[in-house]
């Protein structure tokens, strides 16, 4: 299972090849050519079987949030950075691995040795440090050295009532979507592009931005499902189990209402529950990639997921075989995509 592999493997913002490489040995028969850019984005291209094609771009990000070290210290700990927006209390006692061999743990002082004010107050990054078991500054360097990254160690596993929990489910997820869809031929001409540094600010799509054309994009993410004891049902977004999310608008993007409704048609027509997505919090490579020469009409696809940014998300089975049949649909029907009236947002009525 593709989604697994992906998930257990370690690919910081910037260091995503372990990543690139086994997406590149798992699709390399299921494409025409690939190719890996300066920045280190993946793109890989399959001919339609028509003649002339509909062009089409299905794109993922590799990237994963993580740390980054900054410092050893005398005693041989390491400090760090986040790469990637996460919440830092939730980084004390978890463990990491570094370049893939070096294990530890991040520490902070004990709360029986913290102040009464001390335990009311959140963590600030420069309290936290990696423990990984040097007794000196010396011994630490014999296996890590500044800017070394730090990824997590959780394993990926199916529990419960048909869920899967791991990291880095943001955006393996989207990855391991677009490498099953590379098993089947379609009318279209596919570009597949698997992204790097998403995490830091949509960087890699930026560069892909600069050489893509195409008819139609569509961008395979992961978005936070709301459904948890925080929040009234009523304001859930999205939630796990009904469905892969259509995104109406985010922070870079402002989606084309009729290719939302074609959406809704599509996955109605073949019985594939679907989401809206309403939030307008975040952004996702669609930001660059529907600004790509002259413009790409795009749509976003994710599957909803719990904790994320964390070590351990929780994603749905049937949110990720759906959105597979989902985009597999759209694909067999984009010819309904192209030259869509650009009308406004009542065609959603």
């Amino acid at each position: 299972m593709f989604l697994k592999y992906l998930s257990e493997l370690h690919g910081v913002s910037g260091n995503e090849k372990d990543v690139r490489d086994y997406i590149i040995e798992n699709i390399d028969n299921n494409v025409d050519s690939y190719r890996v850019d300066k920045i280190g984005n993946l793109l890989a291209t399959k001919k339609g079987k028509s003649n002339p094609a509909i062009k089409v771009v299905l794109t993922a990000h590799m990237d994963e949030v993580g740390l980054f070290i900054t410092e050893i210290t005398s005693e041989g700990y390491l400090k760090f950075q986040t790469i990637g927006y996460m919440d830092v209390n939730i980084l004390v006692s978890k463990p990491v691995i570094i370049n893939n061999s070096v294990y530890g743990v991040i520490g902070s002082k004990a709360i029986h040795l913290q102040k009464p004010e001390e335990r009311k107050q959140s963590f600030l990054i420069d309290q936290l440090y990696i423990d990984i078991g040097a007794n000196s500054k010396e011994e630490a360097e014999k296996n890590v050295k500044l800017g070394d990254y730090a990824g997590f160690t959780t394993a990926f596993t199916s529990f419960g009532s048909g869920f899967y929990k791991g990291k880095a489910l943001d955006n393996r997820a989207g990855c391991a979507v677009i490498m099953e869809l590379l098993k089947q031929q379609y009318n279209c001409d596919l570009t597949t592009v698997f992204t790097v540094q998403e995490e830091l600010g949509l960087r890699g799509s930026k560069i892909i931005s600069n050489y893509l054309n195409a008819d139609l994009a569509i961008v395979v993410e992961t978005t936070s499902a709301m459904d948890n004891q925080e929040q009234d049902r009523e304001n859930w977004v999205v939630e796990l189990g009904q469905g892969p999310a259509c995104s109406l608008m985010d922070q870079a993007t402002i989606y084309r209402p009729e290719l939302i409704k074609k959406t809704i048609q599509i996955a109605e027509s073949y019985g594939i529950p679907l989401q809206l997505r309403e939030g307008t919090a975040a952004a996702n490579d669609a930001g660059n990639i529907h600004l790509a020469g002259a413009g790409i009409p795009t749509i976003t696809i994710s599957i909803p997921c719990r904790y994320i940014h964390s070590m351990s998300s929780v994603i749905s089975q049937s949110d990720y075989t759906n959105c597979i049949e989902l985009i597999n649909l759209i694909l067999n029907n984009c010819q309904e995509y192209i030259n869509l009236p650009h009308r406004g947002w009542e065609v959603m009525k």
